[in-house]
């Protein structure tokens, strides 16, 4: 029992029948309608995005025997044994396995005599770059002066190896990949018509997988529907192209928007009973990190075939902008970096730690005081409120809310130096109150409070003034804050180093002496 590979069955045999390089078929079936047919066509572009299947209908048109047009018959002998790779005057060569110039003048040798049976005697040549320089300067010859029944089709994926004068003489089209969801309807076509049970993420991951081209997306179709038992389903396909299950990368994404390391890493070792392939895993996170993103940016955003969009609403509510674009960064260095670590799952893991480790430290403040419709006034806690024997500790609260507001506007230079150096006071009534830092005050001027007061209007939704206020001495602004925690964590660097066993072993037995003063934070 024979069987055709999808691939071949489903061949586009007209230009109507072609999917994508809208940009190609246009300029040709204007070309062929006007009778201004070149001579010679380059079609350039990566495996299995159509360059031979519009080359050879190319040639249908213009030896079909109704006549020279942009839709040929597809009836005729002439179609008929083009389709069939029996067309006497539609020479196809393969330059990979013809590289010598013996094998070029051969060739050519039959250019000058009249096509046998068509209109045109096409010459169509794929992986035309692989050709000798010597074989070029043969067939630069006849592009020079071709006779008036001859044209040259020529394919490559490396246009850059042909030289500068063939190029010239030749009309040039770069045929591009194919975006996931043409690819994705073209498959779901081809099932509905063969009448082969599918499922639209199965398909989805299909085209994903085919990476531009719709041939190998056919490929990868027959042996799923092989894999599979006659279905396309999205198990099937996860198990045959060796992608982890949806459910396990929605998993770590919940896990990182709940910043729970513990359980970010369980997950994490429960992907090793798959033997996955991580840098895929790493892929598919970044991906849906993108789809939250989109999420969060256009409300009616539907998902697609494999995250709808209710997987993607809790996590677009859970986590701040701010979060998505790091771990997505993340991710996708991570996975560049993944060849360079002790081992891929060591690499995986500790990629997944770096999304928690360089978050913004007041995210989830940002996220609480995104929500609210107003801000309550904040007070500093009065001094005499604390015991004698201790100093009232400075307020956080004002300075963590603020920043975490400061981080969502759009705010540069100047006028950000102003907001950091603020404390939130209130919000009522159209109004945002404001400290300045008083050991700041040249960084206040009219113009800086204008931007500030016109990214906080955008930033609320409506139309918001700025007035400033006294501050209490020991509220914190967003800039003093930072600064407390650098003093801090260089405070902590110092203990450290009094502490660490090398240090004390150098002291004993050499007489070091540790200067406290050269330890310095790196910026």
């Amino acid at each position: 029992m024979s069987y055709t590979a999808l691939a071949r069955k489903w061949r586009p045999r007209k230009f109507s029948e072609l999917v994508g390089q809208e940009h190609v078929l246009r300029a040709l079936s204007n070309s062929l309608t006007s009778g201004r047919v070149h001579h010679a066509f380059l079609f350039s572009g990566t495996r299995g995005v159509g360059k031979t299947t519009i080359a050879r209908i190319l040639a249908k048109c213009l030896n079909c025997e109704k006549g020279v047009s942009a839709e040929p018959c597809g009836e005729c002998a002439a179609c008929r044994e083009i389709d069939a790779g029996r067309f006497v005057d539609l020479l196809e060569v393969d330059a990979a396995s013809r590289t010598k110039v013996d094998d070029t003048r051969e060739l050519l040798d039959n250019v000058q005599y009249a096509p046998t049976r068509g209109r045109y005697k096409v010459y169509l040549i794929d992986e035309v770059h692989m050709l000798s320089a010597h074989s070029f300067n043969a067939l630069l010859k006849t592009l020079e002066e071709p006779p008036p029944h001859v044209k040259f089709l020529l394919a490559t994926t490396d246009p850059q190896k042909l030289p500068v004068t063939v190029l010239s003489r030749c009309l040039q089209f770069n045929l591009k990949r194919l975006p996931v969801p043409m690819i994705a309807e073209r498959l779901r076509h081809i099932l509905e018509a063969e009448g082969i049970a599918f499922e639209a993420a199965g398909v989805r991951l299909i085209a994903q997988a085919a990476d531009g081209s719709v041939r190998d997306a056919l490929s990868l179709l027959d042996q799923l529907i092989a894999f599979g038992g006659g279905r396309a389903g999205e198990a099937e396909a996860r198990a045959m192209l060796g992608t982890v299950a949806r459910d396990h990368v929605l998993r770590l994404a919940g896990h990182l928007a709940a910043f729970d390391g513990a359980a970010l890493m369980q997950a994490a070792s429960a992907l090793e009973e798959f033997a996955p392939d991580y840098a895929q895993v790493l892929d598919e996170l970044a991906a849906l990190l993108a789809r939250v993103a989109l999420k969060q940016s256009i409300a009616d955003f539907a998902g697609d075939e494999l995250y709808a969009a209710e997987l993607l609403e809790p996590l677009a509510q859970s986590l701040s902008r701010e979060d998505v674009q790091l771990f997505y960064q993340t991710a996708i260095l991570g996975r560049r970096d993944l060849a360079l670590a002790p081992d891929p799952r060591t690499g995986f893991e500790m990629t997944l730690l770096r999304m928690l480790a360089f978050r913004p430290a007041d995210g989830a403040e940002a996220r609480a005081t995104a929500a609210l419709p107003a801000l309550a006034p904040v007070q500093a806690r009065p001094a005499a409120a604390a015991p004698a024997a201790q100093a009232a500790p400075p307020d956080t609260a004002g300075a963590l809310s603020w920043s975490g507001i400061l981080n969502q506007l759009e705010l540069t230079g100047a006028a950000r130096q102003l907001a950091s150096h603020c404390v939130l006071l209130g919000r009522e009534r159209g109004v945002v109150r404001l400290a300045l830092d008083p050991a700041r005050p040249f960084v206040s001027t009219p113009a800086q409070q204008e931007k500030l007061a016109q990214a906080l209007s955008r930033h609320f939704g409506e139309t918001v003034r700025v007035e400033f206020e006294p501050t209490a001495p020991d509220a914190l602004s967003p800039a003093r804050a930072d600064e407390h925690a650098s003093l801090a964590q260089l405070a902590a660097a110092r203990e450290s180093l009094e502490s660490d066993p090398g240090v004390q072993a150098l002291r004993e037995r050499f007489g070091a002496t540790l200067l406290p003063d050269s330890v310095r934070s790196i910026k």
